[in-house]
């Protein structure tokens, strides 16, 4: 055997050791070849940008590309009449503006019932009718007056003849024909009877008889059995029950008067408001019926107790009204002037528009004539024709004055047409992000009358959503705004144009809804 070694490998090791070097080899390749792993995906969602645009962030005052854009030519931006303005700047409204009620001042207001019963012969006042303190209003034919007189005719009939048998018994004590025994006797009598006539004439003046009346009954003379009813107050007499014939008690409710030189103007003042204001706060009254004349006054009372539905307490304000303008019943608008001072972004009311539970208004791209931008604000106090805007845009943003409403509808129709589209047919981003499988949404319409909201009751499915369309149809109402208290909602509503609210109730129950009066109420009740 030589030195050499040799080692003889078969063709399973052989087959086994290719296939060994044809991984490697794909290993290396693969790891050698792979692109580099990309960062976009991790980049936040701020940095991405609408469909279309290669920019990596927007430019300075466009807005994120997550609001709804709607796209107008001029023509279709002429047809909807749309008008521009700039958010300007302003004082907060120091006056806080709450829908109030003319109501009699409660402490000069009385109401009239007889002292004695029977049956009423005569009614000498009428209904409206301006009375003064002391004059008769009715008159009643009372037995128990006619005993009370004779009553006190016979005491003190009894008491003069005592008198006069009293001073014969003092001559006959003096000369000694009479016993002292005999006038102490007499003198205890005396006094007796005295009593019995002043408890007679206190009767009588408790009936409603004046001392001179009083004065003038005596033997021989007829007992008048009719009772006068007088005014206690002078006012205005509001309410009357008394006719001729009636039969009444002393519990009886014949007239109500009310000193109508001042009244009471009631307001409702929400919860979230109550910091405003103070007893003491200076207030301003006007009325739709006298527009031009301002009323002012003082907060008397604020109620301690909020309403559990509406969320208003009661607010009371007492106004001079020396000619008497004021009515009862009357709807007024009540400015309480409250603390502090601010300047504020303003913009006009007429530029915000309601989409479900948001508030938007409409933001012209400077950059891009014809693109407006749909933006989520939130708003303050309203003054005028101007609304206060607490965030979601800025002094020297351009937003669409006039013509919102259309842009809302352009926005809807945009929004429904992408909903049913495919994402490869869309030549731009959707406007909305509502999708084929969007839950089916209810619609309802109130109509606003002179009978208050018709239907003033509307049921809806719990847990989906649904859009309630009021339409004010008359001026002869007080609802020109509605109130969802629950939901922290309050929309005017103009004559004959509808306002839609989109609303979801999550569960079952029931959603009241009410005018800025709280006069006339609703309900949704959801199922």
């Amino acid at each position: 055997m030589n030195g050499t070694s040799r080692v003889t490998l078969g063709w399973p090791m052989l087959i086994v050791g290719a296939f060994v070097f044809l991984g490697i080899g794909a290993g290396v390749a693969y790891f050698t070849m792979r692109p580099a792993p990309s960062h976009t995906a991790m980049s936040p969602p701020a940095d991405r940008t609408a469909a279309g645009n290669s920019t990596a962030s927007p430019a300075p005052g466009t807005p994120p590309a997550t609001d709804p854009v709607i796209t107008l030519t001029p023509d279709a931006i002429q047809r909807a009449g749309i008008v521009l303005a700039t958010v300007t700047t302003g004082p907060d409204a120091l006056a806080l503006r709450l829908p109030g009620v003319v109501e009699a001042n409660a402490y000069k207001q009385v109401v009239v019932t007889p002292l004695l019963g029977g049956r009423l012969t005569r009614v000498l006042a009428e209904l409206g009718q301006t009375v003064r303190a002391g004059q008769p209003l009715a008159q009643i034919f009372s037995p128990e007056l006619a005993e009370a007189e004779t009553r006190f005719v016979s005491a003190r009939a009894e008491l003069d003849a005592h008198e006069r048998e009293l001073q014969r018994t003092e001559k006959l004590v003096e000369i000694g024909s009479a016993s002292r025994q005999e006038m102490e006797r007499l003198h205890a009598e005396h006094t007796a009877k005295l009593t019995a006539v002043e408890s007679a004439r206190s009767r009588l003046q408790l009936l409603g008889l004046s001392a001179a009346a009083i004065a003038n009954l005596g033997p021989g003379k007829d007992v008048g059995a009719l009772a006068t009813v007088s005014a206690p107050i002078a006012g205005v007499i509001t309410e009357r029950t008394a006719n001729a014939g009636l039969n009444v008690d002393t519990t009886a409710k014949l007239f109500t008067v009310v000193d109508l030189s001042t009244v009471w103007v009631v307001a409702d003042v929400y919860e979230k408001d109550l910091s405003r204001v103070h007893v003491g706060a200076a207030t301003s009254v006007t009325t739709r019926a006298f527009p031009d004349s301002v009323l002012h006054g003082r907060v008397s009372y604020i109620d301690p107790q909020v309403n559990a539905e509406t969320r208003t307490a009661k607010l009371r304000v007492e106004v001079p009204n020396p000619r008497q303008e004021l009515r009862l019943g009357m709807f007024a608008d009540v400015s309480v002037d409250a603390a502090g001072q601010s300047t504020v972004a303003l913009l006009p009311r007429t530029a915000v528009q309601n989409v479900g539970d948001r508030t938007v208004v409409y933001v012209a791209d400077p950059k891009q004539p014809g693109r407006f931008v749909e933006r989520d604000v939130r708003l303050g106090d309203r003054s005028g024709n101007d609304v206060a805007v607490l965030g979601g845009v800025q002094p020297g943003d351009t937003i669409v004055a006039e013509g919102s409403f259309n842009l809302r509808a352009e926005r809807d129709r945009l929004g429904a047409r992408a909903a049913d589209s495919s994402p490869s047919g869309s030549n731009g981003p959707p406007v909305s992000s509502q999708s084929a499988t969007a839950p089916k949404r209810d619609d309802a319409k109130v109509l606003v009358t002179e009978k208050g909201f018709e239907p003033a009751k509307v049921t809806v499915r719990a847990g989906e959503p649904v859009r309630i369309t009021f339409v004010r149809t008359t001026d002869k109402t007080c609802a020109t705004e509605v109130v969802f208290p629950s939901l922290n909602i309050r929309r005017p509503l103009p004559l004959n144009q509808p306002v839609a609210i989109e609303i979801t109730p999550k569960s079952s129950g029931e959603i009241g809804f009410a005018c800025g009066m709280n006069m006339l109420r609703g309900t949704i009740v959801a199922q």
